[in-house]
């Protein structure tokens, strides 16, 4: 029997069911059961309309009157995101940043685990309190294929960042969490997040200096 294929959610609307995520665990901790989707809606900081038309991707469901079932929510989103099961990750690049995101204790409670962390020398990563060692470049292929990574987390030079993410995507990975301060050329099947801290800081400048 063919499998049905899933409506494709949109970029913006995979971060606001991130966002939904969070905030239903922080009403399932506080004992809440069932939630409005105005009261959800002002806790993840989008209009209600919004909400509502996010939550459309799971088809009908909630309750006119007592609106939506905490728990259920949580587990159709976390289904979707894919995050209700283990999903191993590798660091690339163990400089500051690399270290401080890989002594980080938040991806566990969130279904990511650390399998692997690399540099270029890790002679010169300091070991001392990292939940992983810190492994030769050498090693990637074998710990990407031994544990099914699909996802990494790039922390490497701008000079070395296109060429560590072809290696990345030679060996199996298909998801990247780039750190680096540059546009990278990948094929289109391979999903890339960037994340420049100085382009952030500059969004902010604008907000500050209005």
């Amino acid at each position: 029997m063919k499998k049905e294929a899933r409506t494709e959610i949109p970029r913006k609307a995979v971060y606001r069911l991130s966002v939904y995520l969070r905030c239903l665990h922080r009403l399932e901790n506080n004992g809440i059961h069932t939630v409005s989707s105005e009261v959800l809606a002002k806790a993840a900081g989008v209009k209600s309309t919004q909400l509502r038309k996010d939550l459309t991707y799971f088809g009908q469901f909630g309750t006119r009157g007592l609106g939506y079932d905490v728990k259920q929510l949580i587990g159709m989103i976390s289904e979707r995101l894919g995050t209700n099961s283990f999903q191993p990750v590798v660091i690339v690049g163990i400089g500051n940043l690399g270290r401080a995101l890989l002594s980080y204790r938040g991806f566990e409670r969130e279904g990511f685990g650390i399998v692997g962390a690399f540099d270029a020398r890790p002679d010169l990563c300091p070991a001392g309190g990292l939940p992983v060692p810190v492994q030769p470049m050498e090693a990637l292929p074998g710990v990407i294929n031994g544990h099914v990574v699909k996802m990494a987390v790039l922390c490497v030079p701008p000079s070395a960042a296109q060429e560590v993410a072809n290696q990345l995507i030679e060996y199996g990975v298909v998801a990247i969490l780039n750190f680096a301060p540059i546009v990278l050329s990948l094929p289109d099947e391979v999903t890339v997040n960037n994340v420049n801290l100085a382009m952030e800081l500059e969004n902010l400048s604008y907000f500050v200096n209005e």
